[in-house]
């Protein structure tokens, strides 16, 4: 990965090579089912994805954010969570979403333009609502947990954000916050080379992960498509987290494969062969690989995870064409108080009253 990686920087940490080899030990304290179902979850998300990005094309939402080529980096580290930590996405973690137990159907009525932010209920999938303001997620992940070390709950926080997110002043407040309280949050960047058009050379100097030794607090660089190294690096820092021992931010290296969003050229500004040397490196294809050659799959249970995939594709597919647009009088609905004769007069107007 690094000679590969125009970053460069220190090596990360890895478990699983590329071609699919142990370089690091493979136990992370996960069954042989477990074991699996992450790759069960990785498939998923990226037949899911692809989806979205063909639903987005047919008009049925408004716009998307792919984040093929991220899968190990999202399932690793949600599958790491304990039951009552909490998620601060941004607007790219569907796959997180997808292991937390977010209904997809409404996670993806943010993307059709129904619901904004999505209906599920945040209390209870412990996933905030979809975040599309760059790095103000941290900060309320990092309120959040300092709410839970108050109450004296041990669970913690995680905020997952992008390489542009850390040059923001977000990321910078967050981080001292964090650290000057000890809060437990897990500060999850998915470096995945570009910020926009902005690659992460042009945008930053250093390393994201070593910024942490400055705030005070462990930092950590992973391999992001090595979805057991991941898994390892997030299950610790979580594992800090409800020790009392205050944030860790992890740098997850990966690759962003497709556009930044659904309105967005990246033939533009990168070069295609770039995107081809990093298919090398396919999240899901190396653990599929290491999977079946430990033993613990077949091309029967790999063969299942696509079928089942696309059965489940496609009825998120036929929920999310079926939603019907939302009830007019929203737009009116819980916006003043006390409204004014011009606005009674407007909803009336739009709403066909007498």
């Amino acid at each position: 990965m690094a000679a590969l990686d125009p970053r460069g920087g220190s090596e990360p940490f890895r478990i699983i090579a590329p071609d699919g080899t142990s370089v690091g030990d493979p136990d992370v304290g996960l069954g042989s089912s477990e074991l699996r179902e992450l790759l069960r979850w990785m498939i998923l998300a990226r037949r899911l994805d692809r989806e979205c990005m063909a639903l987005q094309r047919q008009g049925e939402l408004t716009v998307y954010p792919p984040f093929e080529g991220q899968e190990g980096a999202q399932v690793g580290s949600a599958f790491a969570l304990g039951a009552g930590d909490f998620v601060f996405p941004s607007f790219r973690e569907l796959a997180v979403a997808l292991v937390r137990g977010v209904d997809a159907v409404q996670y993806l009525q943010y993307h059709r333009g129904t619901w904004h932010g999505g209906p599920y209920d945040p209390r209870a999938t412990r996933f905030a609502p979809i975040c599309v303001p760059t790095a103000t997620q941290i900060s309320h992940a990092v309120g959040y947990a300092m709410g839970l070390r108050m109450d004296g709950i041990a669970s913690c926080a995680i905020a997952y954000f992008g390489d542009g997110s850390a040059s923001e002043g977000d990321f910078h407040e967050a981080a001292n916050m964090a650290a000057v309280f000890r809060s437990p949050v897990v500060l999850f960047c998915q470096n995945n080379g570009w910020a926009i058009s902005v690659p992460t050379t042009s945008q930053t100097s250093g390393e994201i992960w070593r910024r942490a030794e400055g705030y005070g607090f462990p930092g950590v660089r992973v391999d992001g498509n090595d979805v057991l190294a991941v898994y390892r690096a997030t299950k610790d820092a979580v594992a800090c987290a409800h020790a009392g021992e205050g944030p860790t931010l992890i740098e997850a290296m990966t690759y962003r494969m497709g556009p930044h969003t659904t309105a967005d050229d990246a033939g533009r500004y990168r070069d295609q062969a770039e995107v081809e040397r990093w298919r090398a490196h396919d999240p899901i294809e190396r653990y599929r690989r290491w999977l079946v050659a430990s033993g613990l799959a077949d091309a029967s249970f790999v063969a299942g995870c696509d079928t089942s995939a696309e059965a489940e594709v496609a009825r998120i597919r036929e929920d999310v064409i079926a939603t019907a647009p939302p009830p007019t009088e929203w737009m009116f609905d819980w916006t003043y108080a006390d409204p004014s004769a011009a606005f009674v007069a407007e909803r009336s107007e739009a709403l066909g009253d007498a």
